[in-house]
């Protein structure tokens, strides 16, 4: 896909929104479903994922783990961002990398020590590109990448969570 492309399949959206400003927010949904042992069952638009405990907590490391999801689904969004905001930039990418590396302290998730922090404490995203633009252009795309990534700004942004449970 070309800048030209790009721009004439989201021109009709970008003019909805401007016009219906709530036609823009689209609810996504994830739902798991818990199954026998320690683990859930994700059911998502690419087929049925198991999820389970990590190696470091006891898991099997056979199934899917929620942390590496979330560190992949970074790359993935940062990936997609990237390329999207090249090609908008008429600016064909010979190299496209993006790598995460998130560090845990799994002392803290099995309540071994109380300072340690449950959750990743470091998130390291690396771009890594090359392409038919000069330096200055390259890094206006990683930098405009970085703002528009949405998994990467929610991490950043910290959106409101709001939690329920209800019981049977």
């Amino acid at each position: 896909m070309d800048s030209d492309a790009l721009k004439a399949l989201q021109a009709p959206l970008k003019d909805r929104y401007r016009s219906e400003p709530g036609a823009a927010l689209v609810t996504l949904r994830a739902e798991s479903n818990g199954v026998d042992g320690v683990a859930c069952k994700l059911d998502t638009s690419k087929g049925m994922i198991e999820a389970g405990l990590h190696p470091a907590t006891g898991g099997p490391g056979t199934q899917a783990c929620s942390g590496d999801m979330l560190l992949e689904a970074l790359a993935a969004c940062a990936g997609v961002t990237l390329q999207a905001v090249a090609t908008a930039f008429g600016v064909k990418l010979t190299k496209s990398t993006v790598k995460v590396e998130g560090d845990l302290d799994f002392r803290g998730t099995l309540g071994v020590a109380k300072d340690a922090p449950v959750g990743f404490r470091d998130i390291r995203v690396t771009f890594d590109i090359a392409g038919d633009a000069p330096e200055e252009t390259l890094k206006k795309i990683v930098s405009t990448s970085e703002r528009y990534c949405v998994v990467l700004q929610t991490i950043q942004q910290k959106p409101t969570i709001t939690l329920d449970a209800k019981i049977a």
